[in-house]
């Protein structure tokens, strides 16, 4: 019998409201007005001696015009430019044999390395600004367009003392199209196109990994063991490639830290999350702390399923006696159901998003795996990509995603250089979102076999974002430092991978059969712009758990702050933002919260 389930009709994402196709009039007409605005912006900066033989005004209301000047043409572009990325992203993401696309991404990923000269440039032309102290501090006073952008612009005088010359930073921007940006691309082109047989119900198909990996869930473990193996098969013949794309873009990143004056990799990746260090070491020692909790769930989770210990290819597993499928038309009305109990507006946008297919929720060949969001402040819209099959993973997926969007919502009117939120609190949307979903199902259960599948659900994510997320750190922590000193041959990326998964997650799993390829399909690995893809996650988690618990106790009175606080994400500090809710993330306490939470749900998972 044919255990497949047929969630109902899954939507393509619908962006005809931006552009009629990749090859249509308006399209080329808006490639062009972009370029045109460059061209006014490269002037703008000649003009101003914003870059090349440089000067400065030392008078404070020149000064701040030409500040104000820069910021008014460099949100305009970012506008019009959200638009015309958005689009053509929607298919290089969803259909990677659309050459039409992979040409026009090539033509923004130039146009992208012209507006990082002009970003650097500015950055630069800034810093120096700033070192007079006689005037910087009147001039972020001096008009509303530049007082309003105040956090970006001392941050940005802040960041550009890691800067190369303008010389150096405009070639490395230019070397990137063919050298860091290509190894990514060259990542995301292997993995999205990678295909293998695979048995379903008898009949051998042709199946993308990214299908196959959803096999991951299935009630057979016969079926679930077969697909794992196929996919470590499949990376084991793509490794040599792969392994070339991490090499490539960690090198990179290296060579471009030492010379701009980093630490190491990991300091540009907590100055991009808007956090320091004590911050971070909080974050991990909470983290460790919730390792044993949930070693202890997926002990519990092996028992359940008769064994002693759990093989990698049962992590997915379903547990409990139910079978619960939602379709796409009851996720929707369960969705919008829950977040109404929250608040009236993230449900109707919720509403909006299914209505004006925003989602692209069908898995199929040439698209990439996984979820995202992207705003595009252009038209102030969202659009998620996921790849739905159903199962209450898949609804918390969306339930995550679409807090995201619910947070591009919350920040509209907010000019772009102020919505540039650092990836620790882009995740506060969506794990509120989660967890309001969690809760909301829970509640309605009197069925203990039902709750367990639920429980399972939130443990099981839990355990990718605390006890993954923190081998994937120390993963990423070693191949930096082992890329200093050479390459690392493929043998020894799976060997590294397997170490950390070893250390993370302990005794709770079968140490003979775990996965030695989770490298290879991660895109966060070959991103040379944002390093250390993982920790933010496990922040997101936990600084959300711990916004959760505040909102129970304090009920509507906390949702006006909430949104506040999302709209001003983008515009201070992690640590400052966080003390609006009289929140400390330096100390170990407040991060503990959300391990008590997961501790309680461990506790009752053991139980039933």
């Amino acid at each position: 019998m044919s255990t497949e389930f047929d969630p109902g009709p899954l939507p393509h994402w619908d962006l005809s409201n931006l552009f009629a196709s990749l090859e249509s009039d308006e399209y080329k007409l808006a490639v062009d007005s972009l370029k045109q605005r460059m061209d006014e912006l490269d002037a703008y900066q000649e003009e101003h001696a914003m870059r090349g033989e440089r000067a400065w005004p030392d008078d404070v209301d020149a000064a701040a015009a030409a500040i104000a000047g820069f910021l008014e043409r460099m949100n305009a572009l970012l506008l019009d430019g959200s638009k015309v990325r958005a689009f053509v992203y929607s298919f290089v993401t969803t259909d990677s044999y659309n050459n039409t696309a992979k040409r026009q991404a090539s033509q923004l990923e130039m146009l992208s390395v012209r507006m990082e000269r002009q970003f650097v440039a500015f950055a630069g032309w800034l810093g120096e600004l700033a070192q007079n102290e006689a005037l910087w501090p009147a001039v972020l006073e001096a008009n509303e367009v530049v007082a309003e952008h105040a956090f970006y612009l001392r941050d940005t005088a802040e960041q550009s003392q890691y800067l190369m010359s303008e010389a150096e930073e405009s070639l490395a921007s230019e070397l990137s199209t063919s050298g860091a940006r290509a190894w990514g691309r060259l990542q995301g082109t292997i993995t999205s196109q990678a295909k293998a047989p695979f048995e379903v119900d008898g009949e051998s198909k042709e199946l993308p990994i990214t299908v196959i990996r959803n096999f991951g869930s299935h009630p057979d473990e016969a079926v679930r063991r077969r697909a794992y193996e196929t996919e470590v098969a499949k990376w084991e013949a793509l490794r040599e490639p792969l392994a070339a794309c991490l090499n490539g873009v960690k090198g990179a990143v290296n060579t471009l830290d030492q010379r701009r004056g980093r630490e190491d990799a990991l300091h540009s990746a907590l100055d991009d999350a808007r956090m320091d260090r004590e911050t971070l070491d909080a974050l991990l020692t909470a983290m460790r702390a919730a390792l044993p909790d949930l070693r202890r769930y997926l002990r519990a989770k092996a028992g359940k399923l008769g064994k002693e210990r759990l093989p990698w290819w049962d992590m997915d597993a379903p547990v409990g006696s139910s079978e619960k499928r939602y379709t796409y038309a009851e996720v929707e009305a369960f969705l919008v159901d829950q977040f109404g109990t929250f608040a009236a507006d993230l449900a109707e946008l919720t509403e909006r998003a299914f209505a004006e297919n925003w989602i692209d929720a069908e898995p199929r060949d040439g698209k990439r795996g996984g979820a995202f969001c992207m705003g595009i402040p252009g038209v102030e819209e969202s659009r998620i990509l996921a790849n739905y099959d159903g199962s209450l993973d898949s609804m918390t997926t969306l339930a995550h995603e679409l807090g995201h969007a619910y947070h591009n919502y919350c920040q509209r009117s907010v000019e772009p250089l102020n919505r540039n939120d650092p990836m620790t609190l882009a995740e506060t949307a969506s794990i509120m979102n989660q967890t309001i979903v969690t809760e909301a199902v829970l509640k309605a259960l009197d069925d203990p076999e039902e709750e367990v599948v639920v429980l399972e659900a939130f443990l099981h994510d839990a355990t990718g974002v605390i006890v993954d997320i923190y081998s994937r750190f120390l993963f990423e922590k070693a191949v930096f430092e082992r890329r200093e000193q050479s390459e690392l041959p493929a043998d020894e990326i799976c060997e590294l991978m397997l170490e950390c998964q070893r250390e993370a997650y302990g005794d709770g799993l079968d140490h003979d059969h775990l996965n030695a390829y989770m490298w290879a399909w991660k895109p966060h690995y070959y991103s040379a712009g944002l390093s250390f893809y993982n920790f933010p996650y496990a922040f997101g988690l936990l600084f959300g758990l711990g916004l959760f618990a505040l909102y129970r106790q304090q009920g509507q009175d906390f949702v006006p702050a909430y949104r506040e606080f999302l709209r001003t994400s983008g515009m201070g500090r992690a640590a400052e933002l966080a003390e609006r809710f009289e929140i400390d993330l330096r100390s170990p306490a407040f991060w503990m919260g959300g391990v008590e939470y997961i501790r309680e749900k461990v506790d009752r998972y053991e139980a039933l």
